[in-house]
């Protein structure tokens, strides 16, 4: 993967797939601390005890189709190759908090990508869940949320192309004015 939105589309399928009718990603960026800290939190049905120690193996997954899975070794990998770190917390039933923390400056940190892109993308996709975006960075915070969008629409669908092109803009507009890293 690479690029954040990637990882973040990763993560939020398996959110997804859990069931999850909540997703939140939260990413913040510290000069201070020289850090950025991405975390991503669903309500899905949670990873069972006995497979939690065990995700970011690339070699152990629940799915039926493939033997393999990429996604949380390739974050961690990341992470640590800034100096950074990986924690999974999950409880059966209740959900599961993905929190990536990276050296903010360093130069093996992935660009962020498209991330405004892949927020709609996921809201689009799948309109039943709500979305929560927050970006904070020293010059500023923003925050998306699929609720407060929907209410705004005032019945149009989150899924129109003219609503997936207005939200996009006005994401990446945001995520302009608060200087985030890239």
């Amino acid at each position: 993967m690479k690029d954040f939105a990637m990882h973040i589309m990763d993560i939020a399928q398996n959110s997804v797939s859990a069931g999850a009718s909540l997703i939140e990603l939260l990413i913040e960026e510290s000069a201070a601390t020289d850090s950025l800290t991405m975390v991503i939190r669903d309500n899905g049905k949670g990873i069972p005890a006995d497979m939690l120690s065990k995700v970011t193996d690339p070699f152990v997954t629940s799915r039926t189709t493939r033997k393999v899975g990429l996604g949380l070794p390739l974050l961690k990998q990341h992470a640590d190759s800034t100096g950074g770190s990986l924690s999974i917390e999950s409880a059966e039933g209740a959900g599961t908090t993905i929190t990536a923390t990276f050296g903010l400056t360093h130069l093996d940190r992935q660009p962020f990508g498209d991330i405004a892109g892949t927020v709609v993308l996921l809201a689009a996709a799948n309109p039943e869940i709500r979305f929560v975006y927050e970006h904070k960075t020293p010059s500023g915070e923003y925050r998306f949320d699929t609720d407060e969008v929907n209410e705004m629409l005032e019945g149009m669908s989150i899924s129109e192309a003219p609503v997936i092109r207005f939200l996009r803009e006005m994401i990446s507009e945001n995520l302009k004015e608060i200087k985030i890293s890239g």
